[in-house]
């Protein structure tokens, strides 16, 4: 593959991109600022001199994105149409993660609005922590995923990525769920209108298709999505050897991993109904970092 950024005298110049077709563009970004576990707590309960660390990070982010073609030489000067920042405090590890979502309706992509963000939010906690800890370490910014343009969708390669093959509600517990068209993840709650959802650890459960294809080659052809009571049914991840704390990108939601299985209460309506219940083995749960919608298609990414 040949690079672009060069003219027939070997001199660098900036793209034209007249004749591409305008196309919608997005592209997310992630990376982590790690410091001192006192950092982390004095950020938790705003003891920081400066200000609200995270909230004058997010408003910096937004203006690196804008910026970006001031400081990056052949970066193209864009309509921004949607710039979001997320921020995710690891405790454990001593860490904030950063994500970054850049959108446009263009000519050219926003992967480095994106990345643009994420460093200049990782910068703006750097600034508004270093007088007492300079020790903190910016690390692993890099491009999540692109859609749009003639190169089309792009996800890491050292990513593991699947599909959301239906998604499933019902207004009672311990019965199956119906499949719908979409469902509405809210945040740190689960499911909107779901029996399940609340301000606990297994908000929303999740079951692969290909546990379901396990359990119709035992004879139970007559399965169907939701018979287990999995809000969302995947395609192409090996949920059961998730870790715990695992975060994925489902759809317009992001979510993080809770618990692995369950413990199978007797005489539940799904063992009646199926035979035997699957979810308990192979069956995750998950809570949720960030709402949005998912529908049967959507990507499943999982981040980290």
């Amino acid at each position: 593959m040949s690079l672009t950024h060069f003219n027939e005298e070997g001199r660098a110049r900036m793209v034209d991109v007249g004749e591409k077709d305008d196309t919608k563009r997005v592209a997310v970004a992630r990376g982590y600022i790690e410091m001192k576990k006192e950092t982390i707590e004095a950020i938790k309960q705003g003891a920081i001199k400066k200000g609200d660390v995270l909230a004058v990070a997010q408003v910096a982010g937004i203006m690196g994105a804008k910026k970006t073609s001031d400081i990056i030489p052949m970066c193209h000067n864009i309509f921004l149409s949607g710039c979001d920042i997320e921020f995710q405090i690891d405790e454990e590890n001593s860490r904030v993660y950063i994500t970054a979502k850049a959108k446009t309706v263009g000519k050219t992509g926003v992967e480095m609005e994106a990345l643009t963000a994420v460093s200049t939010a990782a910068l703006t906690i750097y600034d508004m922590c270093k007088a007492i800890d300079k020790e903190m370490i910016i690390g692993d910014i890099k491009l999540i995923e692109k859609k749009g343009g003639k190169s089309g969708h792009f996800v890491r390669s050292d990513l593991k990525m699947g599909k959301v093959v239906s998604v499933n509600i019902s207004e009672k517990k311990g019965v199956v769920k119906n499949p719908v068209n979409e469902i509405e993840l809210v945040e740190d709650f689960g499911v909107k209108g779901d029996a399940h959802a609340g301000k606990w650890h297994r908000q929303v459960s999740l079951l692969a298709e290909e546990s379901i294809d396990k359990m119709k080659k035992m004879g139970l052809d007559h399965l169907d999505y939701g018979k287990f009571a999995e809000n969302i049914t995947t395609q192409g991840i090996d949920l059961p050897n998730l870790k715990i704390g695992t975060r994925m990108i489902i759809g317009e939601a992001e979510v993080e991993v809770t618990q692995i299985g369950k413990e199978c209460h007797g005489g539940c309506e799904i063992k009646r109904l199926v035979g035997d219940c699957v979810m308990p083995r192979e069956g995750i749960f998950v809570k949720v970092l960030k709402g949005g919608k998912v529908r049967v298609g959507d990507d499943i990414i999982v981040i980290e």
